[in-house]
């Protein structure tokens, strides 16, 4: 049998790949694609451009950090030295303020000491001169009373002459000429005038109405009965008496006579009391006008209620006219350039202690 050898098929010759270039490539890619790839390379530039930036920023703040943390170690160790001088310096200033308060104890008794050894018979003396022309200016404002100022402001000029110093010359001079000034005022007596006021309201008490008195006067001017009078006689007598008490004309001098209950006798004296109280007061204020009204309404009242044919009523009447007719009314003069002058001396001379006193 013959056997066939089978034929071997010849090997093909392999096949040659295609080359692709970049064109190709950007021929088979489209726009779309094309823009993606563009956005995400922009992306991916920026994502690293932030990050750069991101680690820069973060380089610096570290430096920064680093930076302030050195400032703010340098300030606390400046901060703790300046404490430390504070309290160095609040320590000396303490020791500093309790020296100087010790300084100055000794200085206030230091003053009192000299005080104390300096107190002569001159300052004694102007104490009192001041004292005294203060009491006269206080006698001038408050009651007016002239004669109770010339008295104290003659008593520190006599104490000022036993003192015999040539330099008191000057406030003998300044007392004088205010003394001068109270003399030549015209003699009004306040007090005298004051106390005839009191009187008149003690006085008033005691005055008769004019149909009490009227009536006692009649009861008075009856004959005495005779010693031998029997009874019949003195039963005639007092029936007489009596009938002539019925109807009695008389001429008292006035239009008609007052007649008041015994409730209203009381709140007249009473008010007449107040008349001369009121006018009392006008005479301290020295207010003439006032105090010639009151004294001219109580005479008025005196004359109308008041008997003034008796003696209580007369002596009433004659006081109130007396007194009204004093004029109150003067121009106190301004007495206080001796008293300026006394101070001003002794002012001058403190002064002259004190720089005696620092040496």
């Amino acid at each position: 049998m013959n056997e066939q050898t089978p034929q071997t098929a010849a090997p093909e010759a392999p096949t040659a790949k295609p080359r692709t270039s970049v064109a190709d490539i950007f021929a088979r890619i489209s726009v779309t694609q094309l823009t993606l790839a563009v956005l995400v390379a922009i992306f991916l530039w920026q994502w690293l451009a932030g990050h750069q930036a991101i680690s820069d920023m973060r380089r610096e703040l570290a430096e920064k950090i680093a930076q302030m943390d050195g400032v703010s170690k340098a300030s606390q160790i400046l901060l703790e030295g300046s404490q430390d001088q504070v309290r160095e310096l609040a320590t000396k200033m303490a020791a500093l303020e309790a020296h100087q308060a010790e300084a100055q104890n000794q200085r206030v008794a230091l003053e009192a000491l000299y005080n104390d050894l300096s107190v002569s018979r001159d300052e004694t003396a102007l104490a009192e001169v001041e004292q005294l022309l203060l009491i006269a200016g206080q006698q001038l404002q408050l009651s007016a009373n002239v004669k109770a100022a010339l008295i104290a402001m003659q008593s520190a000029d006599a104490r000022l002459q036993r003192m015999d110093r040539p330099a008191f010359n000057g406030l003998r001079k300044a007392i004088a000429q205010d003394m001068d000034k109270l003399r030549a005022l015209p003699d009004v007596d306040i007090a005298g005038i004051n106390y005839q006021l009191d009187a008149l309201m003690v006085a008033v008490d005691e005055l008769p109405l004019v149909y009490q008195q009227r009536a006692s006067r009649q009861m008075a001017a009856q004959p005495a009965p005779p010693a031998d009078e029997t009874a019949w006689q003195k039963l005639l007598r007092e029936i007489w008496q009596d009938a002539k008490q019925l109807v009695r004309i008389e001429d008292t001098g006035k239009a008609e006579i007052p007649l008041l209950p015994p409730e209203q006798e009381f709140f007249l004296r009473e008010n007449l009391k107040l008349r001369l109280l009121s006018a009392r007061l006008a005479l301290l204020s020295r207010d003439e006008e006032s105090f010639g009204h009151e004294m001219k309404t109580a005479q008025a009242w005196t004359a109308r209620y008041f008997d003034a044919k008796t003696g209580e009523g007369a002596r009433m009447l004659a006081a109130l006219r007396k007194a009204a007719a004093a004029s109150i009314a003067i121009e106190l003069p301004d007495v206080s350039a001796s008293l300026q002058a006394v101070r001003n001396y002794r002012l001058t001379r403190e002064g002259a202690a004190l720089p005696k006193a620092a040496r």
